[in-house]
């Protein structure tokens, strides 16, 4: 197993000498100096460690050096494994030329700039700055956050943004919090390397786009929630936390008080200010009380796992704690500043308090609130139905079960308190056992244990509640969001009985809403946008149902107050709204195969075969997979080329009749990925099912998605694959799905559709302005050239149809058709569209 060992470590730095020759560097100067264990000595320390003596005193070599020595054995041995799954990658990646000139570039610029924040901290916060004037700095692990800030100004678009916002909240956080020199000097080395990134290794060629998805937008949220709440405790966690929001450790700190020496103190003056001080301290120390203060973190770490999947419960609580964290911080400020008395606080309690320094915890909570605020629009996934029930009974059982548990324990040994409560006693305190210790500063204790039962149910019984309240949410953010409500999974079963439009299982998508018909058999799915109610395709139900169903759905719509309007439809549905007067446009054009006969022979599907021919040569195969259950390996590369294509858009995924990762994420959905022999996937491809009298006949192309810089042809190979794949396993057909806003070039297919298309100004006037969006919009989704991409595997063309009964109504129809595929979209993201456009039409 050493040897092993020794063979993968040595294949793994082999590419990475540099990196290698620091390591050694770093552990033969730890030897010769004696500092393995300690760190250097107090004689050596100022003249290898970053500091402002130091430099003061002309020793500017220890700008170099400090990157070479650590604080300790932990220190050492943490650096090591930084470097090796670090530094030796990006080595590898970058070269060794330019891996040099980053680590000392950003080493030594980074130095610099954390001395220059030392001396301006001074002016800010006399304690903090004192304290990063006398420190010493050391640590590797400054040039490799340094380096890797510089490497990914050539990384991809997800995984740029990824680093750098992992990178600047950790490091931004620690300084915060922790306060060290070698804090700051992280975080300036991170800044550093994130300016000169593009002068060392230039810039991707995916350009600087910082836009995504709402999905990777949850996961940054939830980084920077959980940094900001694992602050506090990291500085409880460290003696000599000197930060400028350190004080929040009183948050989660403990206190050496005792029982006994409380009593001592409140023997002789029970009111005496000292006495009030260690009964309140009493409540901070111990275990359990520490623990009791850490579970609202804790919980709030859950919430920001529920934040990135999405959630909107989580979402409200997040922010509800952010409001108290607010709320608790102005308490202390009115308390140390406002009201005349000479109570002393506990809460951020310092020895020095000052304006700054009571003030800046507010700071902390109100920028993650208005960050939370600005992205409300991520968290939009509801809860499955019964979640939140489910959970409230769960919780109130564990309050009621706990409660009991506490009132007849404490009064059974109620001679263990330090007076005798009374049962009235017991049950009124029984809230505040479930509070953190902390924020009950301004509130004397009635009684304070002093046996060992006792202090057991009056320090533990909130930690087990707080423990059984973080499993209820766990539970709760691990039921999938794609678990149908009762009108959805209604809607289902309706569909898979009877069966309905290649693109009827896009009426499943989170989103829409549910008319049903009178019989019970049919329904019509759809969203009201801007006073429109407009419909995701042809309504589903039985054949001899759809007539009925378009006029009953039009009149519900009416007594609603909207305007009823059928968007991706059928000639069939489009029949029936001409028959009723209504107007109508063609959207775009769904393609077709046939299965039974397919085969790709012949000069037309040349480039077809020549995609299949070249991924049986590179060793790439297609394997269908279920999303949901997919090897997490494969999930996250899915998430990771998604993220890529969205992010190349410079715009977010476009929604309503287009699904995305969300919609994937769905049991009944297939995925084809194409992977070679590493498992890299290099695209992937999922299919909806389409059902017809409860049997799946055919499958509809909705995702597609291929790696940059992978195998070319992924899409044109994934697609004939699932043709031939699904053709053996007996299904009719697949569609390719239909391309918005774009349409075959080809003469009326007949007269009376000719006619039609010559009547109606208004609806005339509507298909030019579709077309000139099409056109437009063109450079940055490339509708219509999808649609030529489509035309390689020689389908069949159907036509997909907007039906409107009033054409004046067009200009809302077409905001709602605009709101319904871009929902979320954000001023900045509205200009940088617009600019896209500008720049996009120049270039050509």
């Amino acid at each position: 197993m050493p040897a092993n060992a020794a063979r993968f470590l040595g294949s793994w730095l082999r590419g990475a000498p540099l990196t290698l020759v620091l390591i050694a560097t770093v552990w033969i100067l730890a030897s010769a100096s004696r500092s393995v264990v300690h760190g250097p000595s107090h004689r050596l320390a100022p003249w290898v460690g970053l500091g402002i003596g130091p430099l003061e005193h002309g020793r500017v070599w220890v700008l170099v050096t400090s990157g070479l020595w650590a604080t300790g054995l932990g220190g050492y041995v943490a650096a090591t494994l930084l470097a090796a799954v670090v530094a030796a990658p990006l080595e590898r990646r970058m070269g060794s030329g330019r891996f040099a000139v980053a680590a000392v570039t950003t080493q030594v610029l980074g130095g610099l700039l954390a001395v220059a924040v030392a001396l301006v901290a001074r002016m800010l916060d006399a304690g903090w700055g004192f304290r990063l004037h006398l420190g010493l700095a050391f640590g590797p692990s400054t040039w490799v956050i340094g380096v890797l800030m510089v490497a990914s100004a050539n990384m991809g678009t997800l995984w740029r943004r990824r680093v750098r916002t992992a990178v600047l909240t950790l490091t931004v956080t620690l300084a915060l919090f922790g306060g060290g020199l070698e804090d700051v000097l992280r975080v300036a080395a991170a800044v550093v390397g994130l300016c000169l990134g593009g002068y060392v290794v230039g810039r991707s060629r995916r350009g600087e786009r910082v836009a995504g998805t709402r999905r990777e937008g949850r996961v940054l949220v939830a980084i920077v929630v959980a940094a900001s709440t694992l602050g506090p405790v990291l500085a409880a966690l460290s003696p000599d936390a000197v930060g400028p929001l350190a004080v929040l450790r009183d948050l989660v700190r403990g206190a050496p008080w005792s029982p006994a020496e409380v009593r001592a103190l409140c023997s002789d003056d029970p009111g005496a200010a000292d006495c009030r001080r260690g009964l309140l301290e009493l409540r901070l120390g111990g275990v359990g009380p520490t623990l009791l203060s850490i579970m609202p973190s804790v919980f709030v770490l859950v919430l920001a796992d529920g934040l990135r999947r999405g959630r909107r419960v989580a979402w409200v609580g997040v922010t509800l704690a952010q409001i108290a964290l607010l709320a608790l911080s102005l308490g202390n400020y009115l308390v140390r500043y406002v009201t005349a008395t000479d109570r002393t606080t506990l809460f951020y309690g310092l020895d020095d308090p000052s304006f700054y320094r009571t003030i800046a915890p507010f700071l902390a909570p109100a920028a993650v609130l208005v960050m939370l605020l600005a992205t409300r629009r991520f968290f939009d996934v509801a809860a499955p139905p019964g979640t939140v029930r489910l959970a409230s009974t769960r919780i109130s059982g564990v309050f009621v079960t706990l409660g009991v548990l506490y009132v007849a324990g404490a009064f059974a040994v109620r001679d263990g308190f330090d007076r005798p409560p009374s049962f009235a006693d017991l049950v009124a305190g029984y809230p505040e056992r479930l509070v953190p210790p902390v924020c009950l500063q301004w509130l004397d204790p009635a009684v304070l244990p002093v046996s060992a039962p006792a202090t057991l149910l009056y320090e533990w019984t909130g930690v087990v509640f707080w423990i059984a309240a973080c499993a209820v949410a766990v539970a709760a953010f691990r039921r999938p969001a794609t678990a149908r409500g009762t009108d959805t999974a209604r809607a289902q079963a309706i569909l898979r009985a009877s069966g309905g439009s290649p693109l009827s299982w896009m009426t499943t998508w989170r989103g829409n809403s549910y008319w049903f018909g009178p019989d019970g058999h049919s329904y019509v799915a759809y969203r009201v946008v801007g006073g429109v109610a407009l419909t995701t395709g042809d309504p589903v139900g039985p054949p001899d149902r759809l007539a009925p169903s378009v006029v009953l759905f039009a009149e519900f719509a009416a007594s609603n107050g909207w305007v009823p309007c059928f968007y991706s439809v059928t000639g069939q549905v489009r029949a029936v709204t001409e028959s009723l007067g209504w107007g109508a446009v063609q959207v775009a054009e769904e393609t077709v195969l046939d299965l039974g006969s397919i085969a790709f022979t012949g000069k037309k599907f040349q480039d077809v075969r020549t995609a299949t021919n070249k991924a049986r040569k590179a060793a790439i195969t297609a394997e269908w997979i279920g999303f949901p259950t997919a090897p997490i390996g494969v999930k996250d590369q899915i998430v990771a080329i998604s993220e890529e294509w969205v992010a190349d858009k410079g715009m977010p995924e476009m929604g309503f009749t287009l699904g995305g990762l969300d919609e994937i994420d769905d049991p009944e959905v297939r995925c084809l990925v194409a992977v070679d022999a590493d498992r890299t996937v290099h695209g992937v491809t999922s299919w909806l099912p389409v059902y017809r009298d409860g049997v799946v006949v055919g499958w509809t192309l909705d995702f597609m998605r291929r790696r940059a810089g992978g195998f070319r042809p992924t899409t044109e190979f994934l697609i004939a694959s699932a043709a031939l794949m699904l053709e053996v396993e007996g299904y009719e057909f697949v569609s390719l799905s239909g391309a918005p806003l774009a349409k075959v070039d080809v003469p009326a297919r007949d007269a009376d559709e000719r006619e039609l298309a010559e009547t109606g100004t208004l609806s005339q006037v509507m298909e030019g302005v579709l077309d000139l969006l099409g056109r437009t919009l063109e450079p940055v989704y490339g509708f219509r050239s999808l649609l030529a991409f489509k035309a390689k595997f020689d389908p069949r063309y159907e036509p997909m149809h907007m039906a409107f009964p009033d054409p004046a109504a067009l200009p809302s129809i077409g905001n709602a058709v605009g709101r319904a595929y871009l929902p979320n979209v954000s001023v900045g993201e509205s200009v940088r569209l617009v600019r896209t456009l500008a720049g996009r039409r120049r270039a050509r």
